[in-house]
């Protein structure tokens, strides 16, 4: 008994060897030159650019197709104001101990601190909820499979697509996160999974030094 429907492949475009090999090393050397930065301008980005990058995220695999994920994208700048003081109220306790001396340490290379004010600066912050129910179709509530590894994807799509588009991103993870929660008028059920800064970067914008030592392709992977 047939259980499901199939349809032709009929977009992928398949490219001569030597093409394919441009073009993952032309791939390879764009993100090369995407850097998390920390100082934002605040030049307005259109919103037509976000919604092009969610919907390019929104094309990621998950489990079932349930496609577990919302994007909540944010510019108007009370509500920056709101993320930004409940983030650095939580980033306090953070930095005053709570994180324990290892993971302290591990970020100073970093220049880190409790003050987050890209988070009100920035023209877009985008949060990202994960469902652990959902469905194909929005209002289901069947079982979500792979929540973790499909959100994962998706906001590694939504970097990469923001960076392609000609902007700078921050990831940010506060903990807790549950303040987003409410300032974005999401459900209890779902979880905040990350937040994301977007937009041009600050003229006088810098890298860590730190952030730019990528581990080699021999320390990432085997070839067996």
């Amino acid at each position: 008994m047939k259980t499901h429907a199939n349809i032709p492949l009929s977009d992928f475009i398949e490219y001569p060897v030597d093409e394919m090999i441009a073009r993952s090393a032309e791939f390879y050397t764009s993100m090369q030159r995407r850097h998390s930065i920390r100082q934002f301008s605040d030049r307005d980005v259109p919103q037509s650019i976000i919604e092009n990058c969610i919907k390019a995220a929104g094309t990621a695999p998950s489990g079932a197709n349930h496609q577990p994920w919302h994007f909540v994208a944010m510019q108007d700048d009370d509500i920056k104001r709101q993320v930004r003081d409940a983030a650095e109220a939580h980033e306090q306790a953070f930095y005053a101990g709570r994180a324990g001396d290892e993971w302290i340490n591990a970020l100073k290379p970093l220049g880190t601190d409790a003050q987050k004010p890209y988070l009100a600066h920035a023209p877009w912050l985008i949060a990202i909820f994960s469902q652990k129910k959902g469905g194909v179709q929005t209002g289901e509530k069947h079982t979500n499979y792979y929540v973790h590894e499909s959100v994962g994807i998706a906001t590694g799509m939504l970097i990469t697509a923001l960076h392609q588009s000609g902007l700078v991103t921050l990831t940010h993870t506060p903990k807790p996160m549950s303040f987003l929660t409410k300032i974005c008028g999401r459900p209890e059920d779902e979880r905040p999974y990350m937040l994301i800064i977007a937009g041009y970067p600050a003229a006088n914008a810098t890298v860590p030094e730190h952030a730019r030592n990528k581990k080699s392709l021999t320390q990432i992977s085997t070839f067996i």
